[in-house]
């Protein structure tokens, strides 16, 4: 048996990820072959692409047919298949989604569809029976505006630039209902049904009587309960019988029938506000991945004919020369092509600490130039870059997130059934038992059954329950953006963190200063007088902690060194500061203790002596401890990730204990890491972190968790719980608010089945009336309310 391993860009060019279906394709296709026994992925490393090996006889098929044969499977795959994300602006619920997802599933060529409730949808379709804009057509006809659209062929990639679909960027922010707009149904039916009972109750008019009643009141209930009808027979129509909304329709208009105009309004309008407070998280998360796509650069300096021209960076090719200035964003991946510079990777990264860069050194897009204009030699198109790579995983993670559905979106897929069901046999079903049977008094039973039964409490007190946990947790500087996250929060059992900003300051700091042929008063002071011609934050460092003892000190001669370090003359001295490579440049001897240190050092030589070194290193956030020793006591397993050097990441972990430590990490690395720990049985995954390399794992995780403070907006905004204070000791905090919450919302649900339960046996028996049946619904309602804010009165 031999092997073969071919890489899979070769066979999928452009392909977003090993995960994506066309490989396992190919994979079918060739195993059909004979003499190929075995075919499959091998991931992509540190040093290598992702792979498909091939398991085979020799004796049967050679290597030269297994290459043709692969690259002719991969050619069909590639010219069959394609990919479709579109961004819509108007799904408002996970209930939705799922409905929308199964309906797109039936259009004929989509292959798979995948729906999020943050307004994501990825297709996948053969391109032999249906092209772009019949799926566009198919999304239109579930009643979603697209608001973006992005093809992948695995050859190219398409952008439309049309007005529905754009490049990514966010030009439908004028399309948004303003916040007074949304809510005004809900002001207007409130303002009608508080007056509508005044009327009943106590002033009494003559007008409002009989059909002036009825007007009133069906005037009240239209603004909110016309959109729930609306959508529950739309989805009726789909074939969806059973939903929500259709339960909430049948038993409002049930109230309507019975006369009980003032209940029918309210349990709308309840459950309409609830709606709302969701809405606005659905919102809010969706539109975390415009905050992510607006970090791209817009353009890029290009020589053309000996000068540099402005052009857009998806109309650069491979082999132009770009310009990059001090301060701007890198918009192509390139080579070095002049003396280099030093970039802030944290776009790529996450690391705070700034990496120095050659001739001939590759640097990626998103980073930024910090010190003076480079000339890069672009080796991949924009498209290929390692930002848009960046930019889609986020896209395809959120689509093919685990969508943790409400209890009572679960719930309703049986209990709306069965309520309808009891209802029209309690109406029916005495025809052939009682005697005499009454069809208007049977009827009107079972409208109080439908009255009874009507989730109103279940709407109000589950998402109260989690708003009060909301609110409690705000006050502790969490913010979570919705309720199914607090639910899911308190089954976290993996807690995996980003180190640098996280655990960490993401500031440097001098941590130890050691003197050699030189005293440190001698030597310090030159060296930060040196350091304080550079802009570098190391260089920053080392002159905040000498303070004033480098004023006034002046550098003649300076000259930078690229990749090594600074040189000048003071006071007729010659001072270098950089590291060991600057020394050993200028033939001073580096002991070999600090040839082993591993922490970022600067060395200084002064008159050829070697005077002394400096360490520097980012400061470990000072609850950092007790944040990992919380978790510990909940028996949750910890693991940090990382973009620092090992070294530095067993440090850190040592000091803090932490389970689990991978360095030396790219985004796509953590990406695998976590979908790692993700195969562990039984592991729900909380992901901490803070850069913009963190949203694709925030967004693939079970939680995502973002330190909110110093955070990247983009972090922040695709995570679904944002420590706005920054303090890692608050993850453990969010965990308890969470299980308190869980346990005020079950004993709502306990207390509304238990007395809905007993009512109902009463209502069905002809012994409860209309008292019993509001007092079922309204009553436990109120009564869950007030259960539901204990929890603003708890401490945590």
């Amino acid at each position: 048996m031999e092997k073969i391993k071919i890489d899979l860009d070769v066979l999928l060019p452009e392909i977003p990820d090993e995960r994506d279906a066309c490989v396992q394709r190919i994979i079918d296709v060739m195993q059909r072959h004979k003499g190929i026994e075995k075919a499959h992925i091998i991931p992509a490393d540190n040093k290598n692409a992702a792979r498909l090996c091939f398991h085979y006889q020799p004796d049967e098929i050679s290597l030269g047919q297994i290459e043709g044969l692969a690259r002719e499977a991969g050619a069909a795959i590639t010219g069959k298949y394609g990919h479709l994300i579109v961004e819509v602006g108007s799904i408002r619920e996970m209930m939705e989604a799922s409905v929308v997802e199964a309906q797109l599933k039936k259009v004929r060529g989509v292959i798979a569809a995948s729906v999020s409730a943050t307004g994501n949808i990825r297709l996948e379709f053969d391109k032999t029976i249906i092209n772009k804009e019949a799926l566009l057509q198919a999304v239109r006809k579930e009643g979603l505006k697209p608001v973006s659209a992005r093809q992948t062929d695995h050859g190219h990639e398409g952008h439309d630039h049309s007005h529905e679909e754009d490049d990514g960027h966010d030009h439908s922010h004028g399309e948004e209902t303003p916040a007074w707009k949304a809510w005004l149904p809900a002001i207007i039916s409130f303002v009608m049904l508080m007056a509508g009972i005044l009327a009943d109750n106590f002033i009494q008019p003559s007008f409002f009587k009989g059909w002036g009643r009825i007007i009133w009141y069906g005037i009240a209930y239209l603004p909110v309960g016309w959109p729930v009808a609306s959508k529950g027979v739309r989805l009726l129509l789909k074939g969806d019988l059973f939903t929500e909304f259709v339960l909430m329709t049948i038993a409002t208009l049930g109230a309507f029938y019975i006369g009980e105009y003032p209940e029918g309004v309210a349990v709308m309008l309840f459950y309409t506000v609830g709606e709302l407070f969701q809405d606005a998280a659905v919102s809010r998360a969706r539109r975390s991945i415009k905050a992510l796509l607006d970090i791209r650069p817009d353009t890029a300096m290009v020589l053309v004919n000996g000068a540099y021209r402005e052009m857009k960076p998806t109309d650069v090719k491979v082999g132009d020369t770009i310009e990059v200035k001090v301060g701007e964003k890198v918009p192509l991946d390139g080579v070095v092509i002049n003396n280099g510079s030093s970039f802030n990777t944290a776009a790529l990264t996450g690391e705070s600490k700034p990496s120095a860069f050659e001739k001939g050194d590759t640097v990626l897009a998103g980073m930024i130039n910090q010190e003076k204009v480079v000339e890069l030699q672009v080796t991949k198109l924009f498209n290929d870059s390692s930002l848009a790579r960046i930019l889609t995983m986020v896209q395809e993670a959120t689509t093919r997130k685990a969508k943790t559905e409400q209890f009572i979106r679960r719930f309703a897929r049986i209990y709306t059934p069965v309520v309808v069901f009891l209802a029209i046999g309690i109406a029916l079903l005495p025809y052939f038992f009682v005697d005499p049977y009454v069809f208007n008094d049977w009827l009107y039973r079972s409208l109080i059954f439908l009255v009874i039964s009507c989730p109103c409490a279940l709407v109000i007190s589950i998402p109260l329950g989690y708003f009060g946990g909301i609110g409690a947790a705000s006050r502790k500087g969490i913010l979570f953006k919705g309720s199914n996250y607090l639910d899911l929060i308190t089954r976290v059992n993996q807690v995996v963190m980003d180190k640098t900003g996280t655990l960490t300051k993401g500031v440097f700091r001098v941590q130890e200063v050691r003197s050699f042929d030189l005293r440190q008063e001698d030597w310090l002071p030159l060296a930060a007088a040196l350091e304080s011609k550079s802009t570098h934050p190391i260089a920053t460092a080392v002159v905040e902690f000498a303070k004033q003892s480098a004023d006034g000190v002046t550098v003649d001669g300076l000259q930078e060194i690229s990749g090594h370090g600074l040189k000048g003359n003071i006071s007729g001295k010659t001072v270098l500061a950089g590291n060991a490579k600057l020394l050993k440049r200028e033939r001073i001897p580096v002991p070999a203790e600090v040839e082993s240190i591993t922490d970022t050092i600067v060395v200084v030589g002064v008159d050829g002596k070697f005077a002394g070194y400096v360490t520097i290193a980012d400061e470990i956030k000072e609850d950092a401890k007790d944040a990992v020793d919380a978790l510990h006591a909940m028996n949750i397993q910890t693991t940090m990730l990382s973009g620092d050097k090992q070294s530095v990441v067993n440090s850190v972990a040592g000091i803090l204990k932490i389970d689990h430590a991978y360095g030396d990490l790219l985004p796509e690395n953590k990406v695998e890491k976590v979908e790692q720990i993700k195969k562990t049985p039984d592991a729900v995954i909380a992901f901490v972190g803070d850069g913009i390399n963190d949203a694709p794992v925030l967004a693939l995780s079970d939680v995502g968790i973002a330190m909110g403070g110093l955070g990247s907006d983009a972090a922040i905004e695709t995570a679904d719980v944002v420590i706005q204070t920054d303090q890692p000791s608050r993850i453990a905090t969010a965990i308890k608010i969470g299980k308190a919450t869980r346990r005020i919302v079950w004993q709502n649900i306990g207390l509304a089945f238990g007395v809905k339960a007993i009512v109902l046996v009463l209502g069905a028996g002809g012994l409860a009336t209309m008292w019993e049946a509001v007092f079922a619904d309204v009553g436990v309602a109120l009564l869950a309310i007030v259960n539901a804010i204990r929890i603003q009165r708890m401490k945590f």
